[in-house]
């Protein structure tokens, strides 16, 4: 920098770091958070390669690849052959396409830059880049609720944690990848629209939320909160022509936009998940008319006026929504919308939703894991709101009670509440350190102290000293657990697993791979697959082949008809897979390697799914134990032992030795050996399995022709 000053590039004197130029810190801090949210993503592409994760990535992948090369037009009306056989999918109108629409923009512009790239790479770094745009997002949002300095640090803390990690590492090519950062900016333009109350604002807060809505079907958190952001305005006494526009702005902009997604269509009007937001809408238009009738009439004439009015509303807000209601107009709530209110209600009554781990309730561990630190900050900025209370800190302390609620319910919405946990313990870290700070550096001109008041202040000073040097070991801590999460925890792809041996080397295990692969070069291009709906996605994408079912679960009892089948006896399930037209089934197999997602572990949600559709014919009590026990050993009951999930998964398992010391059939993930050694298979015979025997593939044989 002295050199720059001797050359006279720039003037001497200039200070970089003085409060004249404290932009240029600002911005290199961004900067450096902005590469930092980025990189520490990459783990996994380092590790491993450039691999899709997961399993619902793969069919976005498969739907991005066909957009890219088909163009728009083809895209929304392309019907997809190759999944639920016989039944076929639109794909167009049953989706959400923003994060196909923002991949191919992001290649189409790369290419017209003559950045030649291939469009799977694309999918793979787009949630890191997307991550990296969060946290400006996040800066925005805290710089407009609290401060600069409180933005920064929400800014550094989203960049790193855990819960938002877990869907943002390179591979991870799925909606939250995009609608996270949609979610943060469509907040930023909503505290910015009410603040100033702007047109402008109110409608870039609009095509923002038309970008949610695109995106995930989580846009129903949105049009939710802020609805009841606006009704807490109005109760608490707080109304503004400023709300008044940001709203009536958002919401009829807002639910005209997301109309135009063919998967959403008239929902926004009929539909009870957005009724709030309507009826919101209808009150503000009501209170915003008796304001100005107060204003214009005497008190006595006012006063009868709303009672009036009041009775009036009342009765025909009730007759109508009955008549909506008994009409069918507005639908009920879905049952994923239920589970949300009660999460015992999937299991007792949807156990397809149940049966999908990311939507059983978080436990404390998994909220500990995932926020570490911010566990015990984000309280302490709410308490921080409700000092300093504004319009914008009410939205804060409402998102984060309503995310604390939701994330405890369902796990995958811990994304919701890993943003305002960021948000919320950056305002009391800055607020914390602010305070203590003052008594280790003084004002400029402070008037000389007694010696009393000297010996308090030095006692002052040794407690901020201990509390911002605690704060830091804390904050440095955070940055350990987040970067070891983001390792060892999020970094590995569901499609190659990785073990470490006793030497410390990592073993890896490319079964899924090798049998997708066998299937595409060894099976005829219109062989249709019998599998879990869990792989239907991988198995479209990667093998190129018609499978059944897959994890769109659109159709419950297409579903239950293959739980029927594999929970079924051999006989029994080679009439349903002859009327499917099956040939091949795939199944998942752990008790090898000691892999425990497999589909032994994952039987009883098939029997529950297919009993709950085929009552009577499948009774989940009839696959456990005498004494109530879900077992492979000698215990299991005989139908479990003759099912022919148990006979494809354990056929010629009981010739093979997996540990010193154990029997031959000795089951690693259950820690038992087998009931039944001698499986023998009537319909179907082996085509492959795998090299560590995780994936095993059976060919369905053919009746003899009796003519």
């Amino acid at each position: 920098m002295g050199l720059l000053q001797d050359m006279g590039v720039i003037p001497k004197g200039t200070r970089f770091f003085s409060a004249d130029n404290s932009f240029i810190v600002k911005y290199l801090i961004l900067g450096i958070i902005y590469v930092l949210a980025f990189a520490v993503r990459l783990t996994s592409v380092l590790r491993f390669e450039s691999v899709i994760h997961e399993f619902d990535p793969y069919f976005n992948f498969r739907s991005t690849k066909y957009l890219v090369s088909e163009g728009f037009y083809s895209f929304h009306n392309w019907f997809d052959e190759a999944a639920w056989y016989p039944l076929g999918r639109i794909i167009g109108g049953t989706i959400y396409p923003g994060l196909m629409v923002t991949a191919a923009f992001v290649f189409w512009g790369l290419n017209a830059i003559n950045l030649t790239v291939n469009i799977r790479n694309v999918c793979v770094l787009l949630a890191p880049f997307m991550a990296s745009n969060t946290t400006i997002a996040t800066y925005l949002l805290t710089k407009e609720t609290r401060d600069e300095k409180s933005g920064l640090i929400a800014a550094a803390l989203i960049a790193v944690v855990p819960g938002y990690i877990s869907r943002s590492v390179a591979g991870s090519y799925d909606n939250e990848a995009v609608a996270i950062f949609a979610l943060i900016f469509t907040y930023y333009l909503w505290v910015k629209a009410v603040k100033t109350g702007s047109l402008f604002w109110s409608a870039g807060c609009a095509l923002t939320y038309f970008y949610m809505v695109s995106a995930w079907g989580g846009y129903i958190f949105i049009i939710n909160l802020i609805p009841l952001y606006v009704l807490v305005m109005l109760i608490a006494g707080r109304y503004s022509h400023r709300l008044y526009i940001a709203y009536n702005t958002l919401y009829i902009l807002g639910t005209i936009l997301s109309m135009q997604i063919p998967f959403v269509g008239f929902q926004p009007v009929y539909s009870s998940e957005h009724m709030a937001a309507f009826g919101v809408f209808g009150l503000l238009q009501l209170y915003a008319g008796i304001y100005w009738l107060k204003s214009i009439l005497n008190p006595e004439l006012f006063s009868k006026l709303f009672r009036t009015l009041f009775v009036t509303v009342a009765v025909g807000v009730v007759v109508g929504l009955a008549a909506a209601m008994a009409t069918g107009y507005v639908s009920p709530w879905t049952g994923r919308f239920y589970t949300l209110l009660d999460p015992t209600y999937a299991k007792e009554h949807i156990p397809i939703i149940a049966s999908v781990s990311e939507h059983q309730p978080t436990t404390w561990a998994s909220l500990f894991f995932d926020l570490h630190l911010l566990c015990f900050m984000l309280p302490a900025g709410m308490y921080f709101c409700f000092k300093d209370m504004t319009d914008a800190s009410i939205f804060l302390i409402l998102y984060g009670v309503t995310s604390i609620y939701f994330a405890g319910v369902m796990v995958r919405l811990m994304l919701v509440l890993a943003p305002i946990a960021c948000v919320l313990s950056a305002i009391s870290i800055s607020a914390t350190i602010q305070n203590y700070m003052q008594y280790l550096l003084p004002a400029r001109g402070k008037k000389r102290l007694s010696s009393g008041e000297d010996r308090l202040s030095s006692v002052d000073s040794q407690v901020s000293i201990v509390v911002v040097l605690g704060s830091a070991v804390l904050l440095c801590f955070y940055v350990i657990h987040c970067t070891w999460v983001a390792s060892e925890a999020y970094s590995s792809p569901s499609i190659v697993l990785a073990a470490k041996q006793p030497d410390g080397s990592r073993l890896i295990f490319d079964d899924f791979r090798e049998a997708y692969w066998w299937l595409r070069q060894n099976t005829k291009e219109d062989a249709k697959i019998m599998s879990w709906w869990d792989y239907g996605y991988q198995i479209t994408a990667m093998a190129n082949r018609t499978i059944l079912v897959d994890n769109n679960t659109w159709n419950n009892t297409h579903i239950a008809t293959v739980g029927k089948a594999m929970s079924s006896d051999e006989d029994t399930a080679f009439e349903i897979m002859k009327k499917l037209d099956v040939d091949y089934v795939l199944v998942i197999f752990g008790g090898m390697t000691g892999y425990s997602s497999d589909d032994i572990n994952k039987f009883l949600w098939m029997v529950r799914i297919g009993g709950g559709v085929y009552k009577g014919e499948i009774v989940e009590k009839d696959y456990f134990t005498p004494s109530g026990e879900y077992k492979i050993d000698k215990e299991a009951s005989k139908t479990m032992l003759n099912c022919l999930m148990y006979k494809l998964c354990y056929y010629r398992f009981g010739e093979v030795h997996t540990e010193y010391g154990k029997p031959g059939g000795y089951d690693r993930v259950r820690n038992a050996e087998i009931g039944n050694k001698d499986v023998r298979l009537k319909h179907v015979e082996e085509a492959f399995t795998s090299q560590h025997w995780i994936v095993r593939i059976y060919k369905v044989k053919r009746e003899d022709n009796r003519s």
